[in-house]
């Protein structure tokens, strides 16, 4: 190993002194994923991230694995196989940044009066709670000696077993405490989580509320303004005239309105048809274009990425770094390329709430500046009239929230997996509150978006979406005392013979779904990634919206909103009630004169939107996927209602209609609409029970059951058969975001450990002299190689055996922050690892020791026992492939220490090297 520059020691031999005065740093923490460029004169910092990889032209996206998936496997009898061997591996890792920052002086020998005045208060970097209490007692027992952790960094997995180790050690010792100040803590601390899902289900309500309105408000600003009240939307302006008891969006249809004002009457005379048309239409386009550019500004210029560096996430200084890395210790092909930018804001989100709930770490996200940013985002962008819904992205707007409040307490701010089962239950109350379905949020959560979902965890979800259910409820968004507009309620049966136009509705959503994912997928992969679209989102918002303008404005099914279509279509047609629902209503179903035009209307708003929706998911503002999906399936659902009802018209002899019993309105369009919608929805995302509860709730009955379950059933069948992965799981994979899928079932074959195992990982043995400036070279190695999510095994050499026996493993981090403490001390110094005994601080944090007040025995801060995992994940090389996957997913390991059957030390598998492995397999098959 090199020597490297250290900082100069004005006293030498100081390795087994305990100093009294020094400095230290803030610790080798890295920065966010986003590289921030320092900025001189003139200069602008150039919004790209950067990460090591070995080959720099690969295209990236902004998760961690490469779009060219590449051969990985080798077999296990030919030459060990190392790490830099794999060139898919090297490229799944963050930046890191090189900026030291110093801090002040401590003046005392212990090592938590060292971390104290060392950072000068809470280090930034620290994530533990002190598992041993201020009046001395002991630590629990069950509290093992699993090292210290500083804070994950963005684009990192969490230890799960770590989390659950920490928080089983924290609750253990609030319960061994038995005075009255600790038993009320301890029930305050067993009702934190229900104070915090209360909350958070309260609080998604009122911006869920706040969404719609402004929503409904800027849609139809598009064709006019209320005279009397311009900030009310259509609906509630024309209430004013009317009986405030009716339904508002029957008003909001009807052609006369005193109240509302169309920008033609502004702007034009009533003598001039044609230039009545011509105005609407430019107001329709210009205000259109005008909410999608503010809509895509907010999103681009507030959460893009590179900008966010969170207080947990610190540098070092690069003028006390050691020399560069010689050429002879780099690894061949590593290059620094840059990486696409991410915006927090844009899409659904449900992909990567789907990856952040299965322990993967992404600073910002679920921040105050992306919830302000969707939520007005949101409102704006489906007040453009673009094909997008507003319901799957009340479920990042929800998790943001339930980030936001957890943060409050330190129960679940210093913990990760804690903290995700808050984020479980906000997915809940967001979907609760976009549909009225409280249930069907519930389940929605359990099926398709949460990795770890125990009992408790369903409770508090299902409470947190009754809290917003009840709170929206009470609010009234559209003033009809519904949840959602589009609630319908019918008062007729079905038949038995209804059940194979329901398997062909189920049919059709099958197949649309699996087409429109693959369309989606091309197109988003080969024309918005390939072509001047990618560098250029704000042309791409630009020319979707005028594109949609043209295409949407003359049809009277496409120019309406979304929710408003569905409320149409789902609508059933009572005789007498004078509501046409749009023109749904046919006069006479049994006359193709009257059938064909409506059919034909519907049928090209189904194209259209299907179109539409095609090129729209995927760009850059907040946009779900729930709303055109149903519109689709609804459109349809309701041509082949028409198309019954007219078989059924002309033809009522038929022994087919017989239970109709010569009934006109024996055949309900507007259910065979509601089935369509759910087998496309169903198609689209692959979800099942929960889209049928939710279907079930949207209806209050449970009447028609039997036909919606019938129609997902097979449109799930139909679409896994076409297109294996729903639209969510292939964004996952379009965005290379690291998610293990515990539902996909592998065939190993004769694949073995020893296939995947890194063998030539950097490792610290301790036969050797182990100094601040070997094991600083050893950490920039790892780093620059694009491998410092994954650490370091310490090894010690067998007295029987020329092999290698595991003591412990330390990760990158908690080894940056170590070296950090001692940066300025003399680089020749060793540093220690014992394993003979088990240190008081292990299983703790450097914040808490700053919190402690008891006397510790003086540390030597050149002793790295306490950030060291002494009990470390092992696994045989002859164990089985399935049982290494199930303790990847099932354990939520970040990392598993592979040994020989005779124990000595193989080599290691991290997460995201597991990750890369079950990808490449997933592609040879």
């Amino acid at each position: 190993m090199p020597e490297l520059d250290a900082p100069a020691c004005s006293e030498p031999n100081r390795q087994e002194e305990w100093r009294q005065h020094t400095r230290a740093t803030v610790p080798l923490q890295s920065t966010s994923h986003a590289t921030v460029h320092e900025q001189t004169d003139g200069e602008q910092p150039k919004p790209t991230e950067n990460t090591h990889l070995d080959l720099p032209d690969v295209g990236r996206s902004y998760g961690t694995l490469p779009n060219s998936r590449r051969r990985i496997f080798t077999k296990a009898s030919g030459p060990r196989r190392t790490l830099p061997h794999l060139p898919l591996l090297n490229s799944l890792h963050r930046a890191r940044s090189n900026s030291f920052n110093i801090t002040t002086p401590y003046s005392t020998a212990s090592f938590r009066d060292i971390s104290f005045a060392r950072l000068s208060g809470r280090p930034k970097s620290s994530y533990d709670e002190l598992l041993q209490s201020k009046d001395g007692e002991a630590p629990d027992a069950d509290a093992k000696v699993n090292g210290i952790r500083v804070w994950y960094s963005s684009f990192t997995s969490i230890d799960w077993l770590h989390d659950a180790i920490k928080d089983s050690a924290r609750f253990s010792r609030l319960r061994k405490r038995k005075s009255m100040r600790s038993r009320i803590r301890l029930v305050f601390d067993k009702s934190l989580g229900w104070i915090i899902v209360t909350i958070v289900g309260f609080l998604t309500a009122l911006v869920a509320f706040f969404v719609i309105r402004s929503e409904q408000l800027l849609f139809d600003m598009k064709e006019g303004y209320c005279i009397a009240s311009w900030w009310k939307a259509k609906r509630f302006c024309c209430l004013l005239e009317g009986d405030s008891t009716k339904n508002g969006l029957d008003y909001a249809t009807q052609k006369v309105c005193p109240t509302w004002k169309t920008w033609p009457e502004v702007f034009t005379s009533h003598v001039d048809r044609h230039g009545d048309n011509v105005v609407e239409y430019v107001s329709y386009a210009i205000t259109a274009l005008l909410l999608a550019l503010t809509s895509c500004l907010l999103t681009i210029y507030l959460t893009n990425s590179s900008t966010f560096v969170t207080r947990k996430e610190a540098g070092i200084n690069e003028s006390l770094l050691p020399a560069p890395i010689p050429e002879s210790k780099k690894l061949k092909g590593t290059a620094v390329a840059k990486r696409k930018i991410m915006y927090y804001a844009a899409g659904s989100g449900i992909p990567e709430i789907k990856t952040i709930l299965s322990g993967f770490v992404i600073r910002g996200y679920l921040g105050a500046r992306v919830l302000f940013t969707k939520s007005v985002g949101l409102a704006l962008s489906v007040a453009s009239g673009l094909s997008l819904g507003k319901e799957g992205p009340f479920v990042h707007i929800a998790s943001c929230i339930g980030n936001i409040i957890s943060r409050f307490t330190t129960k679940y701010e210093n913990n990760e997996a804690k903290r995700r089962e808050i984020l479980s239950a906000a997915c809940a109350a967001g979907v609760a509150v976009a549909f009225g379905a409280p249930i069907g949020g519930t389940l929605f959560s359990l099926e398709e978006v949460s990795y770890f979902f125990p009992p408790k965890v369903m409770w508090r979800s299902f409470f947190c979406a009754m809290i917003a259910a009840i709170t929206l409820k009470m609010l009234d968004p559209f003033g009809t005392g519904k949840l959602v507009l589009f609630q319908v309620t019918y008062d007729k049966d079905w038949h038995a013979w209804e059940l194979f136009p329901f398997v062909a509705l189920g049919v059709f959503g099958g197949i649309y779904g699996a087409y429109f994912s693959k369309l989606n997928y091309q197109w988003s992969k080969n024309v918005r990634n390939k072509t001047f679209l990618g560098p250029h989102p704000i042309l791409e918002v630009l020319l979707i919206t005028f594109l949609t303008s043209i295409l949407c404005f003359l049809n009277p099914y496409t120019r309406m909103g979304g929710t408003e279509l569905i409320y149409n279509l789902f609508a059933e047609c009572r005789t007498g009630s004078g509501n046409t629902h749009s023109g749904l209503c046919i006069v006479d179903p049994g006359s193709i004169k009257y059938v064909w035009p409506v059919a034909r209307s519907i049928l090209v708003a189904m194209v259209v939107k299907a179109g539409l929706t095609i090129v729209t998911f995927g760009i850059k503002l907040p946009a779900g996927i729930f709303i055109p999906t149903l519109g689709v399936g609804a459109c349809a659902g309701r041509v082949m209602g028409i198309a019954m009802q007219y078989l059924q018209m002309r033809n009522p002899g038929l022994s087919l209609f017989n239970a109709c019993g010569g009934d006109a309105d024996c055949i309900i369009p507007g259910l065979y609409a509601m089935v369509g919608a759910a087998a496309a929805l169903s198609g689209v995302t692959r979800t099942t029970v929960s889209l049928a509860v939710i279907m079930f709730e949207l209806t209050d009955t449970l009447t028609y059951a039997v036909p919606v379950m019938l129609s997902v059933l097979v449109a799930k069948t139909v679409a896994d058969a076409l297109e294996p992965k729903g639209i969510y799981d292939l964004v996952i994979e379009l965005n290379q975001l690291p998610y293990l899928d515990y539902k996909h079932e592998y065939l190993w074959g004769n694949l073995q450990i020893n296939d995947v195992t890194s063998r030539d990982v950097e490792v610290i043995k301790l036969d050797q002299k182990n100094t601040v400036k070997s094991l600083r070279m050893q950490v920039l190695t790892l780093t620059s190689s694009g491998s410092d999510d994954s650490g370091f095994p310490i090894l010690r050499r067998d007295v029987n055996d020329d092999g290698m026996r595991m003591v412990g493993y330390i990760g990158t981090n908690e080894l940056e922050h170590a070296l950090g403490l001692v940066v300025d001390d003399d680089g020749d110094e060793e540093i220690h690892f014992h394993t003979a005994y088990s240190h008081p601080l292990a299983s703790s944090s450097i914040s808490s020791l700053q919190e402690s007040s008891q006397s510790i025995r003086p540390l030597n801060p050149f002793d790295f026992t306490p950030y060291m995992d002494q009990a470390p994940l092992t696994l045989a090389n002859n164990s089985p492939m399935e049982l290494l996957h199930q303790i990847f997913v099932k354990l939520g390991a970040r990392y598993v220490i592979i040994t020989d059957t005779d124990g000595l030390y193989e080599g290691v598998i991290d997460k995201k090297t597991w990750l890369a492995f079950l990808s490449d397999l997933e592609e040879r098959s």
